[in-house]
């Protein structure tokens, strides 16, 4: 009985030691991969919905919160930070129990075994694990980016669908109203028929846009809806003003800079290059045998001379590295995926420059365009269209022209809109790709540099739209001055 209780307690010291050097491998792993001590969890449950008049600032917000795409990466970075422990962790311990019975004698044999692989195949195992979840932290970072470049090129292409639609119904109203005028010139035969028609035409074609412009309404609100993780028919307000908020000087060269220190997606390719490193590395120590460590305890009974024997016996164990070129192609396969994650990272990297050049090109042509067009088009647009009036009403201007005039100051008013949307689209766009804000103009340049003026030389920019929906009156003024039929 000594014998056994020897025996077992030599089985629970092994198996215990080999749990405690299991155990203190594994430390405490916080948000950014490092050791920390156990957080709070995280509330759960769907986050607040939007308030009644939501600034974009509401909008990422709720992006961050909600969007299952970003949750998915999270849990993604989170699952690869748990391959770390397992990586460096020994294989479990084996026990195994022979029992022999022979003429006379009785044999019972217990054996405990611990295998170890070659020095250092465990660290290497770690850090494979953990440039990969250090890759998925920072594809965790270009989710969050893209999400942001999302929300905000939705958002935008919402607003310029907002403005679209403000300026075509100011329009309709105007061509309504130059319909009436045409009409009770027709009918004091100081005009023709076919000016009544031409503003039935074009009041047509107007009518029409507005109706595809609000029917497009749910398509353009469902687009940010998505991004939202909300219903695809839930309501969404009208976006606010956009101010007019153009790029600092900044060169092709500088942006590219950023886009090679600090664009998440290049450091989560970084990342997987360094893992396939290590992989090459960890393939070479397959040429080397793993080891193993055991202790064994046997009993032996003489049943004749009731002699009980025991014996506690220690135990090493060799594999035998002999597929020598199973090993080497080991090797190579890691070299061929650590040489193309490295041309994967380059092919990426000039896309991305690519992506990014352009991008920075039509910042530029929609700030000259916007300055363009709010500083002198559509001030020339109104003060044209006001002169036509004046001419059309003492009967020295076809109504062609006026309509004309009235399409053109139309034109350059949404052009303008698109211009602002553009911009801010692609400064989203570029900021996604490079990882950081782009600097703002806090004092533009004057006009003739070829950027926005200060705000204190610049024209009042709402001055264009108040003159549009100012041309109904100064229409239905002309009306009255008609003669009467």
């Amino acid at each position: 009985m000594s014998g056994h209780r020897l025996g077992l307690s030599a089985v629970l010291l092994v198996s215990l030691a080999a749990g405690c050097g299991g155990a203190a491998a594994r430390p405490a792993v916080g948000l950014r991969g490092q050791s920390a001590a156990p957080a709070a969890a995280a509330p759960s449950g769907p986050a607040a919905d939007l308030p009644e008049n939501p600034s974009l600032e509401d909008y990422l917000a709720l992006a961050r919160a909600r969007n299952p795409g970003l949750a998915a990466a999270e849990a993604r970075w989170k699952a690869l930070q748990e391959r770390i422990v397992q990586a460096k962790t020994l294989d479990d311990p084996r026990i195994s129990y022979r029992a022999g019975l022979g003429e006379g004698m009785r044999q019972h044999e217990v054996v405990i075994e611990q295998m170890l692989p070659w020095f250092g195949k465990l660290e290497l195992r770690g850090e494979v694990a953990r440039q990969e979840a250090e890759a998925a932290r920072r594809l965790h970072d270009a989710q969050a980016l893209k999400v942001a470049y999302q929300v905000k090129n939705a958002y935008f292409e919402y607003y310029y669908l907002a403005r679209a639609m403000d300026l075509m119904g100011q329009n309709r109203d105007l061509v309504r109203s130059l319909g009436d005028i045409a009409l009770a010139r027709y009918k004091s035969a100081a005009g023709g028929y076919q000016d009544v028609v031409r503003a039935q035409v074009e009041l047509g074609k107007l009518e029409d846009q507005v109706r595809t412009l609000e029917d497009s309404r749910g398509a353009a609100a469902a687009r940010l809806n998505a991004v939202l993780s909300r219903p695809a028919r839930a309501p969404v307000p009208w976006p606010k003003e956009i101010a007019d908020d153009p790029v600092g000087a900044v060169s092709d060269e500088q942006v590219l800079a950023w886009l090679a220190e600090a664009s998440p997606e290049l450091q989560a390719m970084d990342r997987d290059v360094a893992s396939r490193r290590a992989g090459i590395d960890l393939a070479k120590k397959d040429y080397y045998p793993d080891f193993g460590l055991g202790v064994g305890y046997m009993n032996q009974v003489q049943q004749m001379t009731r002699a009980d024997d025991h014996m506690v016996v220690g135990m090493v164990t060799l594999t035998l590295p002999i597929w020598r070129e199973k090993y080497a192609a080991g090797v190579r396969e890691a070299e061929f995926r650590h040489d193309a994650a490295l041309k994967t990272k380059a092919n990426r990297a000039n896309m991305l420059a690519a992506d990014a050049t352009m991008a920075l090109y039509q910042i530029r042509d929609a700030q000259r365009k916007t300055v363009l067009y709010r500083d002198t088009l559509i001030p020339k647009a109104v003060e044209s269209l006001g002169a036509m009036e004046a001419a059309f009403r003492t009967g020295t201007a076809n109504f062609v022209d006026l309509v004309d005039a009235r399409r053109t100051l139309l034109e350059f008013q949404l052009i303008l809109e698109r211009m602002r949307a553009d911009h801010a689209q692609r400064a989203a766009e570029v900021e996604m790709l490079v990882g950081r804000a782009l600097p703002r103009a806090g004092a533009p340049p004057a006009a003739s540099e070829g950027a926005p003026p200060a705000a204190s030389e610049r024209p009042d920019a709402a001055a264009p739209e108040r003159a549009a929906a100012a041309a109904p009156e100064r229409a239905a003024a002309a009306a009255g001055a008609a003669p009467a039929p």
